[in-house]
């Protein structure tokens, strides 16, 4: 198979091409680095959590024996069933006590639920 001096040309301005834009990437060497860095908490205390239901479904979740060291904290919750996961988030009052958030949707109950806390701040 002979190929037409038109295509050769493009076939090797093309290929020059890709060499030049390879020639200008650079390689540099670099270092990789990890850290250890204490997280404070505002409790290590156990909490309560109850979900609130309705027709079938979870619709908010309430946190309660907060500490006031978690006071002004932002609590996220993730409610997952395994087939729908459903989350949302509050401000824990400055004295602590229970707050209840609202789900943004309202994932059916089942035999096996997953309740996910996260404490923000404060």
């Amino acid at each position: 198979m002979r190929i037409g001096r038109p295509c050769a040309v493009v076939l090797v301005l093309a290929l020059g091409v890709t060499g030049a834009f390879a020639a200008s990437l650079s390689a540099s060497t670099g270092t990789l680095g990890a850290a250890r860095v204490a997280t404070p908490r505002c409790t290590a205390a156990g909490l309560s959590v109850l979900q609130n239901l309705s027709s079938g479904t979870v619709v908010s979740v309430t946190v309660a024996n907060l500490p006031s060291a978690c006071g002004n904290a932002t609590l996220q919750v993730t409610v997952n069933n395994g087939a729908a996961n459903a989350s949302g988030s509050g401000t824990v009052p400055a004295a602590g006590g229970s707050v209840t958030i609202t789900l943004g949707s309202a994932p059916a109950v089942a035999a096996a639920e997953q309740t996910d806390l996260v404490i923000i701040g404060p």
